[in-house]
């Protein structure tokens, strides 16, 4: 086995394919395409440095990704998308990979790492724990159907409107966003170059993306994604609350409430009939209860994995 540096502009089919050989088993898999790529090599925070292809008798196999944030100021690198291809598993092929993903955070300056595992996944929760990687956070994914009216308690002096295609409008939404999530765990302030290539992936629809306002004050936001190749592929009609924030000062106020709703219907226009999203099991806003209270329920759980690099 050799573990080489991946080469952009070469491997890029390399590198889909064993996404897509490697993944097939989960319940929500789609393949992905090199339109993906392509959009994923355009985004402000691509770096091709600290990726890296497993090679078996010159046959590519595995692979894995060890990603430093260079907008963030705290030296966290995160190990990603690492997977090998099913006939090649349980040959220390994945732990090779690991292995190479830590040495590459540590010469970059990196001082913790985290990583990521499905809860029903043993074989990686395994493969993380016994590199001494330890839990820091659940998040969980929850879902529900579309089709019945929920009854809750709305706030009816908010007003809404959907996000337009002026930059003003990306700035806005950038700014609310960053307060309203300044509090949560692996926070950082996003970039208004961010924002405008978010708001250029063909799935983005602004209509899908409101503000919400109190005496013409904006207080919070809802954004709405629908990912059609995921729709056609899977053909489920599946939409997802894609982010959704409320200034601290109006929380507790059924403006959350008011936003999911909004988001939901705007689902429904679309003509999805279920609904997504993830949540952080200890989000300090609580969130999780107002997800429930409209109506979702936890369909798996997703661990955060953190470890020292130093000393």
């Amino acid at each position: 086995m050799k573990i080489r540096a991946f080469v952009q502009g070469e491997d890029e089919a390399i590198w889909l394919r064993m996404r897509n050989e490697s993944f097939t088993e989960y319940d929500d898999f789609r393949p992905g395409t090199m339109e993906d790529i392509e959009i994923w090599e355009k985004s402000p925070e691509f770096d091709p440095v600290g990726m890296y292809i497993a090679e078996v008798e010159g046959q590519p196999v595995g692979r894995v990704q060890a990603h430093v944030d260079r907008e963030r100021k705290e030296k966290k690198g995160f190990v990603q998308g690492l997977c090998v291809i099913p006939v090649y598993r349980r040959r220390g092929i994945a732990r090779a990979l690991l292995e190479t993903a830590l040495s590459s955070l540590r010469e970059r300056g990196m001082e913790t790492a985290q990583a990521w595992s499905r809860d029903d996944k043993p074989v990686a929760k395994h493969l993380l724990e016994s590199a001494g990687f330890q839990v820091v956070r659940v998040f969980s994914t929850m879902r529900r159907d579309l089709s019945p009216v929920v009854d809750v308690e709305m706030n009816r002096e908010v007003t809404f409107r959907s996000m337009n295609d002026s930059s003003e409008d990306l700035q806005l939404m950038r700014e609310l966003n960053n307060e309203a999530f300044k509090e949560h765990f692996n926070f950082r302030p996003s970039t208004l170059q961010e924002w405008l290539h978010w708001s250029q992936h063909p799935d983005f629809d602004r209509e899908g993306w409101f503000f919400t306002f109190i005496d013409a004050k904006p207080v919070g936001f809802v954004g709405t994604w629908i990912d059609r190749k995921y729709v056609a592929y899977r053909e489920e009609k599946l939409g997802w609350i894609d982010s959704i924030g409320v200034l601290k000062p109006y929380r507790n106020k059924d403006i959350g409430t008011s936003l999911m709703l909004r988001g939901m219907e705007h689902l429904r226009k679309r003509g999805m009939t279920e609904v997504a999203l993830g949540v952080d099991d200890s989000n300090p806003t609580l969130a999780i209860n107002l997800y429930e209270k409209v109506g979702f329920k936890i369909t798996r759980k997703e661990l955060t994995y953190s470890m020292v690099l130093t000393g």
